[in-house]
């Protein structure tokens, strides 16, 4: 190559370099806000539309401060934030929402719902194009929603003033710019039981780590717990005829499922945090009927006076945070959730369409598909290979062992396939 040619390829590469630098370099781009997008999503089974309610500013940024323009799971919906002038990509974040859950239910064919839904973003320093997409089950674009942010906006409303609500740190790796922040908030404990929570709390937390990899990766977490009272003490029961007043109106029976425990009141789960450094959030229901939910990078939901509580949380922290998959199947229902021909972008099961980009690299050579349960020496599923039965599925979809915590409570621990998926995770969000 000619010295006026290498002096071109260097030239190339240096503004590749500077424009990927640019890109990831957070003051660049964004003051150290958080902006919290407020949308509703509504339709039908067929169809969806999604509105803007409210743009809300709080002091401080809790999120990530690199990776800015990339994502870590496809999810089942995108949010991007581009730079108005330039165009470049300067946020992107993913999730799952509970209304595209309710779109493949039996009372989405035949009536319209909204649900409401609250992400949070840098807070940029110049205007900005946020685009919002939800997509199905094959990764394909079915609605999308565009708006422009001027951070100038006198209606965007500020939260510096709210006082935060009591809290109590349960455990510290560090300051909120290097560490995951997690908030445990309570549902359904009055003024008076507001002990009992905290105690809850702190179970909910050592229970987690006490999981690898979380356990190892725990200096990279805050855990705040969040007092949140109640006017009564307990949670909805619908199926009872029993409505309770609650800080967040979370109830059971959510799609008609018995155990099923959700709330639809985001905008007034994040009031209640202002103040307080939070990214992820986990719900404490102060009720002794079995059940939760978790939903990808938006909230868990678990009852705490059940004998399962414990092991219910791990497990809706596993979807909640790391989005893994439930690798339980049910004999009599074929899930549209996960189609053949198409590969689940959730990292823990798989349809064999691309299975490399999976677990493959641990399964050994010469294993058989699907594969037969095998015990070890000491009596736990230990053995990785493609176990059939996940995803709801009785067919057509595997996970990684016999049993794990996204299977069932008894599970001692996180397959090595979630536990690699949750420690990528981690690292992605702390860099």
């Amino acid at each position: 190559m000619n010295t006026y040619l290498s002096r071109i390829v260097v030239c190339l590469l240096w503004l590749t370099t500077a424009a990927g630098a640019v890109a990831q370099d957070f003051d660049h781009w964004f003051i150290n806000r958080t902006l919290r997008v407020d949308y509703a999503f509504a339709g039908t089974d067929k169809e969806a539309d999604l509105s803007l309610i409210e743009l809300v500013s709080s002091p401080g940024w809790w999120g990530r401060r690199h990776h800015l323009d990339s994502l870590a799971l496809r999810g089942n919906g995108q949010i991007t934030m581009q730079d108005a002038a330039s165009g470049d990509t300067i946020y992107r974040m993913s999730f799952s929402s509970l209304f595209q859950e309710w779109q493949t239910t039996e009372e989405a064919t035949r009536v319209r719902r909204s649900f409401e839904n609250v992400y949070l973003l840098p807070f940029p320093k110049r205007p900005a194009d946020v685009s919002v997409e939800l997509l199905d089950n094959r990764g394909a674009v079915v609605a999308s929603l565009h708006h422009r942010v001027d951070p100038s906006d006198i209606l965007i409303r500020r939260t510096d003033s709210l006082p935060a609500a009591p809290h109590r740190y349960i455990t510290r790796g560090g300051t909120p710019d290097d560490c995951i922040d997690v908030a445990i908030v309570a549902e359904g404990y009055t003024e008076t039981e507001m002990e009992a929570f905290y105690a809850d709390a702190r179970a909910a937390t050592e229970a987690i780590f006490a999981h690898e990899p979380f356990k190892s990766l725990k200096g990279r977490f805050n855990v705040v717990a969040v007092a949140t009272p109640s006017a009564e003490s307990g949670v909805s029961r619908p199926k009872q005829g029993s409505w309770r007043r609650t800080a967040f109106g979370s109830h059971f029976d959510t799609f008609y499922s018995d155990r099923y425990l959700t709330t639809l009141r985001l905008r007034t789960l994040h009031d209640a945090l202002a103040g307080i450094p939070y990214e992820h959030i986990i719900i404490l229901a102060n009720t002794d009927q079995y059940g939760g939910g978790g939903i990808y990078n938006s909230y868990v939901l678990s009852s705490t006076r059940h004998a399962q509580f414990l092991p219910v949380v791990v497990h809706e922290f596993g979807h909640s945070f790391a989005a893994l998959a439930d690798e339980y199947a049910y004999d009599d229902e074929y899930s549209p959730m996960y189609p053949d021909g198409i590969e689940p972008w959730e990292q823990n099961i798989t349809t064999l369409t691309d299975f490399a980009s999976k677990w493959a690299d641990l399964v050994p050579a010469g294993t058989p598909v699907p594969t037969p349960p095998v015990r070890n020496a000491a009596g736990r599923f230990s053995k990785v290979g493609l176990f059939e039965g996940a995803g709801y599925r009785s067919h057509g979809v595997y996970r990684p062992c016999t049993d794990c915590r996204m299977r069932t409570n008894t599970a001692p621990e996180f397959c090595p396939v979630c536990r690699r998926a949750i420690e990528r995770l981690v690292r992605y969000y702390t860099h």
